[in-house]
């Protein structure tokens, strides 16, 4: 059984143009976010397909929903927008050597 990283699934999640499409709208939208109806006139995207990208954003942990009465209301999840960046960045600048094995006297 392999296991993904949190942040390998993040990424691999924003890796499909629809996918990505719809995370930077969410993250236009801000903290209200948008109903899935919302999404669908935005997008132009039909309602299955929407539902399978959405699902997978929300499987890789990049966007959270809420049910209000008959509506779904999504929002990206900015906490996890920062451990994603966090992780990419943490060590930037640090320098990067190469270790070489010793040649044999």
């Amino acid at each position: 059984m392999t296991t993904t990283s949190p942040t390998a699934k993040a990424l691999a999640a924003l890796g499909h143009d629809a996918r990505l499409g719809v995370f930077r709208l969410l993250v236009r939208a801000g903290e209200s976010g948008l109903t899935v109806g919302e999404i669908g006139e935005h997008m132009g995207l039909p309602a299955s397909t929407l539902a399978h990208h959405l699902r997978a954003l929300v499987d890789a942990g990049l966007v959270l929903q809420e049910k209000q009465g008959r509506e779904v209301r999504n929002r990206a999840d900015y906490a996890r927008i920062e451990q994603t960046l966090q992780f990419l960045t943490s060590e930037c600048c640090m320098g990067v050597t190469l270790e070489r094995a010793e040649e044999p006297a």
